[in-house]
Parts: structure tokens; C-alpha cells; sequence
């Protein structure tokens, strides 16, 4: 998944910020309890995320794609004064354990957890969210994208992980996730409503802004 060399991906988690030790907690339960522990954020997009956050003070942050709630703790950092985050996720084994990472970090009234289906809870919502991160089923991120651009303001950010799929998205005869991930890519990458960036960091995030309705 991580596009640098081992080498070079510790050198820049030595030269970043470090975690909160609740996070590096989080990070080793992870790994230790969980099915698919590469799914975490980690150490360098998680301080990356928690730097975006910050400059964007985002007074609403909507987050599709939960798991063990490392990167919605992430995001919260950088949230304006009064400002919330709505996250969901359908893990529901999951639960209990991010319900207690998020009383922890003393979240409880900030982060808005919700168990479910993202393709039906989130065309409910009403926005507007300032900042979006999407971190889910790779098949149906064009959809959330969808969703999602309509309460995103003028000047607000959609993120979206794993755009460059472990290097699988060179591939000429992609799987079904590898072109889901392609499309995506090209559907931004030609959207008029937007500028972005496609950043190669840990396993790719593409940055949109909205500039046009």
C-alpha cells in the first residue's frame, strides 16, 4: 500500500509530528485486534489529515468510512470552535470499541457516529459539510462523490482515500475495486466544478475543492 520505500516512510514519520499516545494506541490495537489492519490512516496521513483540518477549520466535517475511528479523531482536531463531525460506518462489531476510543479522547459531543448503510444515510443528510473524507467501499465512491458534492459549499474540500490502490491503478486490466478506483479518478480529474490534487502520500488521497455549483 505505501508507495515510498520502507526506508523513506519511516524517515518522514521520524521527521512528522507524532501521534497522541491515544492514537498510537488505537494504531497498535488495530493491528493486534482487527481484521485488515492496513485500513487504519496511520502515523503520516493521520497527522496529514489533522494538518488539513486545521487549515480549513472546518465548522462541519462529514467522514464516510469509519473503522476503528483513527481518522475521525484525526479530523476533529482542526474543527472550529462549536464545530461538529458526523462519521458512519456499517462495522457493527466494531462499535463498542470506537464508542470508547472517541469517549476517550473526549469526543463524545463532537464526533456524531452513526452505524449503517453510507449509500442510504447519506443522501438524508442535509449538510453543509466543509469537508468530506471518504474512506469507504471503493466501488461506490463515484455515488458518494455524488452525494456529497451538493452539501459541500463553494470553497469547501472532498478527500477521498486510496486513489492509487497499492499502484494497481496503472493496471490495463484493473479488478473490479482497481477500475471502481480508475473511474473515480477520471470523474474528478474532468469534473469543471472542481481543482484537485492527487496526492501520492501512504496509498494516495485526491483533494477537490468546489469552485463551481
Amino acid at each position: 500500500m505505501d508507495i515510498l520505500q520502507p526506508d523513506l516512510q519511516r524517515y518522514a514519520e521520524q521527521h512528522t509530528s507524532q501521534e497522541s499516545d491515544l492514537l498510537k494506541r488505537i494504531d497498535r490495537e488495530t493491528h493486534a485486534r482487527v481484521l485488515m489492519p492496513r485500513m487504519l490512516s496511520g502515523h503520516l496521513q493521520g497527522r496529514l489529515l489533522a494538518m488539513l483540518s486545521h487549515m480549513i477549520k472546518p465548522k462541519s466535517v462529514l467522514e464516510i468510512g469509519t473503522y476503528t475511528g483513527y481518522s475521525a479523531i484525526c479530523l476533529a482536531e482542526g474543527l472550529a470552535p462549536g464545530g461538529k463531525l458526523v462519521t458512519i460506518d456499517s462495522n457493527e462489531e466494531l462499535e463498542e470499541t470506537v464508542r470508547a476510543y472517541i469517549k476517550e479522547a473526549g469526543l463524545e459531543h463532537i464526533i456524531d457516529y452513526r452505524i449503517g448503510n453510507a449509500l442510504e444515510l447519506v443522501p438524508k443528510l442535509t449538510g453543509p459539510f466543509d469537508l468530506v473524507f471518504i474512506d469507504a467501499d471503493k466501488e461506490n465512491y463515484h455515488q458518494y462523490y455524488d452525494f456529497v458534492f451538493k452539501l459541500v459549499p463553494l470553497g469547501g474540500y472532498i478527500l477521498a482515500d486510496n486513489v492509487l490502490w497499492s499502484g494497481k491503478v496503472l493496471q490495463s486490466k484493473p479488478d473490479k475495486d482497481t477500475w471502481a478506483i480508475q473511474e473515480f479518478n477520471e470523474k474528478v480529474q474532468h469534473d469543471p466544478r472542481v481543482e484537485n490534487i492527487l496526492l501520492p502520500v501512504r496509498d494516495g488521497i485526491m483533494i477537490a475543492r468546489k469552485v463551481k455549483e
